[in-house]
């Protein structure tokens, strides 16, 4: 559990770790620079309960933190915990039962909830929705372009198969969404708990609000590399459907890496343009070509319904939304 200044929501957190059914854990926290109390919080957790081990954080940020915690972690299966968040009563129990009845290869994955102390927000009441429909189907991997579909402090694993996907051996933000592609590349199978686990708090000053390290401008950088890995197939035309922001930046990483592919778009004044050295042509290509792979990158809405409408004509073509 990486730790920075969460004083404030400490209590809570380690309370619901100490209130688990499951009384067979170790909680490791590093306190990456702290200057609010938090390290004198833990401390007191640390002093009653021998279970609980506090580090100070050798580095600096998450991506260290977790490092340094892995390196003193002990049991067979590992999961990730956030220090303003809280966990249900059942969460462990139900996450190493899952993972004993399974064996390795698998990845299970309970429900989440968000909750805040302000009014909460659309997005984050949908991104929970859109988590948990996933993962009720078990089918978090497939939709893993449009945003990160793995939960990132509601997954245990074998720890055999998390040594097996590099751990927090990679220096890549975000660090959560680029574990998750590396858990899909190992192949590992999702094993759903349909209960809510985890109780995900939002707050001002949480890292993905305040954290340059979780940009959105950085996602386009991580999600092209693991689909050019994974994904990417040359005997296929690539297409990338979508020329916004975020079809912009997909199109120069592609370019950078010298992958070929046709661009298209819906803006008629944008049609017929030279970006990238690449010529923006209409969506008729989808009608004149066959087997192909496309990428997605168009935000509206009105956009999405029509890029499915299409793709269910034309259901050839392999397709991978990136919004």
């Amino acid at each position: 559990m990486p730790v920075r200044n969460a004083a404030a929501f400490l209590p809570r957190c380690i309370d619901s770790i100490q209130a688990q059914s499951c009384r067979n854990w170790e909680l490791i926290a590093i306190d990456d620079q702290s200057d609010d109390g938090s390290h004198k919080v833990m401390q007191s957790y640390v002093n009653q309960d021998e279970r609980i081990k506090v580090y100070q954080n050798t580095g600096k940020g998450i991506i260290e933190a977790l490092r340094l915690a892995y390196t003193h972690a002990s049991g067979q299966f590992v999961t990730r915990m956030d220090a303003d968040d809280y966990m249900a009563r059942d969460k462990l129990q139900l996450m190493s039962t899952a993972l004993r009845q399974a064996g390795e290869g698998h990845l299970s994955i309970g429900y989440v909830k968000y909750f805040s102390e302000a009014e909460l927000g659309n997005g984050y009441v949908n991104y929970a929705s859109w988590l948990n429909d996933l993962t009720m189907m078990a089918s978090n991997f497939s939709e893993i372009y449009k945003e990160c579909s793995i939960p990132s402090p509601c997954w245990m694993v074998h720890r055999t198969d998390l040594d097996h996907c590099g751990a927090f051996d990679i220096n890549i933000y975000p660090e959560d969404y680029d574990l998750a592609f590396r858990f899909r590349k190992q192949g590992l199978k999702v094993i759903p708990v349909t209960e809510i686990l985890h109780y995900w708090r939002d707050h001002e000053s949480r890292a993905s609000r305040n954290d340059d390290n979780y940009k959105d401008n950085l996602f386009a950088k991580l999600k092209v590399p693991h689909f050019i890995d994974q994904d990417y197939n040359p005997e296929r035309q690539l297409i990338l459907w979508g020329a916004g922001k975020k079809g912009k930046q997909i199109a120069k990483l592609l370019h950078e890496e010298a992958v070929p592919f046709l661009w298209i778009c819906d803006n008629p004044n944008k049609i017929g343009q030279i970006i990238y050295d690449m010529q923006l042509h209409d969506q008729s290509i989808l009608r004149q070509r066959r087997n192909l792979q496309v990428i997605v990158a168009i935000s509206s809405v009105d956009g999405k319904h029509e890029v499915k409408d299409v793709m269910r004509e034309y259901g050839q073509h392999q397709y991978y939304r990136f919004c």
